[in-house]
């Protein structure tokens, strides 16, 4: 059995998408093991009401932040260290420790629109006003460099004349749930 670890900021849809696929037997052979917060989030509580062991670091200074995070996962030594849509910036060392080990899911295509700053309703905004004709997710490795990691799954879909950031974000989040599961299975 292979263990994930999950960390989270947010609503937590990946991390759902990913406890379905466990339970409906897309990814077979898998466990959630931990969920970490860097907030108080609602992914947290959607975590404990599955019983996954879950910690909050909200209260932890940002400087302490991957630290303790290596603490935690130094006590559980997940197979697979999933990043759902977490909003803090994890230290070099960390990311070289665990390296090979970290993925994360970015709602375009990389290289485009990744970095710093550029994260959920943000993206979708500046592919729009850029008038890009395709976008789409991307799954790659966590490295010390923002969204510069080896790419491991992307997919694209088309962005018609009347798409919204909102209705975009829609479709990439199909997109996202398809190619995180496929990456896992992967891995």
């Amino acid at each position: 059995m292979k263990k994930l670890a999950i960390l989270v900021s947010g609503r937590g849809t990946n991390m759902q998408h990913i406890c379905q696929a466990i339970s409906n037997g897309k990814l077979s052979n898998f466990k959630v093991d931990l969920v970490i917060s860097d907030r108080n989030c609602m992914a947290i509580q959607y975590a404990l009401k599955e019983n996954i062991q879950t910690v909050s670091l909200e209260k932890v200074e940002k400087r302490f932040l991957s630290k303790e995070i290596d603490h935690l996962l130094m006590k559980h030594i997940p197979d697979i260290i999933i990043l759902s849509g977490f909003l803090s910036i994890l230290d070099a060392k960390l990311c070289e420790k665990w390296n090979g080990k970290i993925i994360n899911i970015h709602p375009s295509l990389l290289p485009k629109y990744g970095g710093k700053g550029m994260y959920g309703m943000r993206v979708h905004q500046e592919v729009l006003n850029k008038k890009e004709k395709i976008s789409g997710a991307t799954v790659h490795y966590v490295t010390k460099s923002i969204d510069s990691g080896k790419i491991i799954l992307k997919k694209s879909c088309r962005i018609s004349s009347k798409e919204t950031p909102i209705s975009l974000s829609k479709k990439i989040s199909l997109i996202e749930e398809e190619i995180l599961i496929q990456s896992i299975n992967s891995l």
